[in-house]
């Protein structure tokens, strides 16, 4: 098999020829031995072929510095699956035309529907079996009750209102020719609408929220793989479409979640030291909200799931993650006073220097250290505007009509945060082109939504966890 580099890692040189790797889930700076040098080379890729290789890719899969490359050899066949679908009173047909003929079994839970005997002929016409709650228990004991039936060592749950698309399930496949990995998910999409000709239809994405929601899903995690872990680029999936490994998740959801119950399984097999991933080259398509009002209730629903989480996970879902430094040179940019950018620089710089004397085996270490004192600036101005904005706006909210410096930070953080997410998010589906204006309007009603479920939630909890900021190296 070979792995490949994430194409965000730097290599940075070091003295007498040694370099090293910057990057992974979560950042961090690791130093090449001589012989990891020569396996990798002058490339981004490691053929494994001996234990010295072998050791090497083992080592850049479980810190996030590189990923399998496809076709990864010797993962389990689609017999070794269950299909585990909850539904309640939704139409089946869409979804289940697209599985695979021969997967290992098909579980589809009537968590209280109202029309079961149409339900279980639909289900027996793809060769299922049904299993009924009289009355609904929630998404996740639908889930684990489909869990508790299937046979198989392998299960894949798929939501009601997703459509998986061609060739989705070999890529998630492959990567459980890994013993470590326990859980694969592949890339949410957004479902275009098709006509009964067949053909393309543009009208529901016309609106504002159905442009925004295929590119700015709160499911869709983008276009790059990933190594799933708390406090990093992909810290969570959503149980919309995963697979797992059915003697790794045990009992399986939280039936005490309503939301997030699909976030808290992530965190607990990451703090059992399961290896998760992120595949985006399996794709599943979603039929997203684009009503204004239920897709604002749902956003909001998704923030009241924080205070549960931060209860039961204590640190791993903090609105920012912050050091000292950082946090420093942030607050005195916020006062916005005639000394704020000296002070801020200041800090940045000694904090710099501090950094230089522990890269002193890189080649020019100040330059190294002035960089990554930049980038972690940037990384936290960037976490300081998005919690003024979603997690935190209550507070600003509250502050506007008493401080001219609180108007001008919100408006700033607004504009210029806004416009950087339709930036790095336009091209997420090459079938829409958002403009920078509505997307911009759309991205500031989905963090209202968010942050006004985020304090509902921990009001609701009576625990503030998920809205204090954190450190790096402190949970």
């Amino acid at each position: 098999m070979r792995v490949v580099l994430d194409r965000r890692v730097r290599r940075l040189a070091g003295r007498d020829g040694g370099s090293a790797l910057l990057g992974g889930a979560p950042p961090k700076l690791v130093h090449l031995t001589p012989r990891a040098q020569d396996v990798l080379g002058a490339g981004d890729t490691v053929t494994v072929a001996d234990p010295t290789s072998r050791s090497l890719a083992r080592t850049l899969l479980d810190s996030g510095f590189a990923h399998p490359a496809h076709p990864i050899p010797g993962g389990p066949g689609r017999g070794e699956v269950t299909v585990v679908v909850p539904v309640k009173d939704r139409p089946l047909d869409r979804l289940l035309a697209t599985l695979p003929a021969d997967l290992g079994g098909l579980v589809v839970v009537d968590d209280g529907g109202s029309d079961p005997e149409d339900l279980a002929a639909t289900v027996k016409a793809a060769h299922g079996r049904v299993i009924r709650h009289e009355s609904p228990r929630g998404p996740a004991a639908a889930r684990n009750a489909g869990l508790a039936a299937a046979t198989t060592p392998l299960v894949m749950f798929l939501d009601s209102d997703v459509v998986p698309q061609e060739g989705w399930l070999d890529p998630l496949l492959e990567h459980l020719a890994d013993p470590a990995v326990a859980l694969v998910a592949p890339r949410i999409v957004a479902l275009h609408p098709v006509g009964p000709d067949g053909r393309f239809r543009r009208l529901r994405l016309r609106s504002v929220i159905g442009r925004y929601e295929a590119v700015r899903s709160s499911l869709d995690l983008g276009p790059d793989p990933a190594l799933i872990v708390p406090r990093s680029r992909v810290a969570y999936v959503p149980s919309a479409a995963m697979l797992v490994r059915r003697d790794a998740v045990g009992a399986g959801f939280d039936e005490d979640m309503h939301v997030a119950e699909d976030v808290d399984l992530v965190l607990r097999l990451h703090a059992a030291g399961r290896r998760l991933r992120y595949e985006p080259a399996a794709r599943v398509a979603h039929d997203h909200r684009t009503s204004p009002g239920a897709w604002w209730l749902r956003k909001a629903y998704y923030g009241t799931g924080a205070a549960p989480l931060a209860r039961r996970h204590r640190g791993a879902v903090p609105p920012m993650v912050l050091s000292p430094w950082t946090a420093a040179a942030c607050a005195a940019l916020l006062a916005q006073r005639r000394w704020s950018i000296p002070v801020a620089a200041a800090v940045t710089g000694v904090a710099a220097e501090r950094l230089s004397r522990k890269l002193s085996r890189l080649e020019r270490p100040r330059v190294s250290a002035a960089r990554l004192a930049g980038l972690g600036l940037s990384g936290a101005g960037l976490q300081v505007a998005n919690a003024l904005l979603r997690h935190h706006w209550p507070v600003a909210a509250a502050l506007l009509p008493f401080s001219r410096r609180v108007r001008r930070a919100v408006l700033l953080a607004a504009v210029a945060e806004g416009l950087g997410d339709w930036w790095t998010h336009r091209r997420y589906d090459p079938a829409v082109r958002p403009d920078p204006v509505t997307h911009l309007v759309a991205h500031r009603l989905d963090d209202l939504a968010y942050g006004a479920g985020l304090w509902w939630g921990a009001w609701k909890a009576r625990d503030t966890a998920a809205l204090r900021p954190a450190s790096p190296g402190r949970k």
